[in-house]
């Protein structure tokens, strides 16, 4: 961690995207809400998802989707500021119309959702297609399901768990999540990082309560913002805010972006952070 940023004193990671990069669990998640989709809409539905994952789809990572309008929001990467709207067949809603409907930005992850990974991507097509909210929990608490069972394997990340037992030497770091404390549990055991994290937050409501978690944590382990960093692979989550807040981030995207910030370093995987540290030492 040094080598992206000398003398952070607390490190704060998010879970899924972040200590694991598998995605195959999203194409599980993808064909179970199918199921809840019209039959006649299921074979859009997917075309719908397949190209969201390729970004031939107005909806993409780092967007937003306002469910009632059936809008979806580009955002201002820092700000979070909607900077113009689509409608789903891609048609651009007037500019004016822009500015007098979203004066302000609230994430309430039923009606308005921040896509800060892929878990929304089908979600975000299914509730276009009529599948409810409770409909849609149900088929993520069966993907999670999944997720630990023999049939799903995770993909350890090269050098994590060493490397995290190193950094703990120099940092305190903490684990920030949206899952619930039962799945984190299985997860960390799953990824052989079960006792590796001394503090962690479940159900953390990211990005709504972001702000106020890293300022709670700032103000526990006595910090500075400039000591403080944000590791994840959410740009809306846990970039974004941090950056607002004057913390240090790390990225995860393998696509990599479009944007420069004094305090943003953008890495492929956290595989690369913890290579580039053996690399330096």
């Amino acid at each position: 961690m040094k080598q992206f940023y000398p003398g952070c004193k607390l490190i704060i990671f998010d879970l899924d995207g972040t200590l694991y990069e598998d995605t195959d669990h999203f194409d599980y998640y993808a064909s179970l809400l199918k199921e809840k989709v019209a039959i006649d809409d299921q074979e859009r539905f997917m075309k719908n998802y397949e190209d969201m994952k390729k970004g031939d789809h107005p909806i993409t990572i780092g967007k937003a989707y306002d469910v009632e309008r059936d809008a979806i929001l580009t955002l201002d990467p820092l700000t979070l500021k909607v900077t113009h709207v689509q409608k789903w067949d891609g048609s651009e809603w007037d500019s004016e119309d822009v500015k007098n409907t979203y004066r302000e930005l609230t994430f309430d992850f039923e009606k308005m959702i921040a896509i800060g990974d892929g878990w929304w991507l089908p979600y975000s097509a299914a509730r276009h297609y009529g599948v409810s909210i409770e409909e849609t929990y149900h088929c993520y608490t069966k993907t999670k399901e999944f997720m630990v069972t023999d049939e799903f394997q995770l993909t350890m990340t090269p050098g994590l768990k060493e490397g995290l037992h190193k950094l703990k030497e120099e940092a305190e770091i903490v684990l920030v999540t949206n899952s619930e404390k039962d799945d984190v549990e299985r997860l960390l055991n799953e990824l052989e990082l079960g006792d590796l994290f001394p503090e962690i937050v479940p159900l953390a409501q990211k990005p709504v309560q972001t702000k106020k978690i890293f300022l709670d944590l700032m103000k526990k382990y006595g910090v500075k913002a400039d000591e403080t960093v944000s590791i994840g692979d959410n740009l809306i989550n846990e970039i974004a805010p941090a950056l607002l807040l004057g913390l240090k981030t790390i990225y995860i995207q393998p696509t990599g972006i479009e944007l420069e910030h004094a305090n943003l370093k953008v890495v492929t995987s956290l595989a690369d952070v913890f290579n580039q540290a053996d690399e330096t030492e």
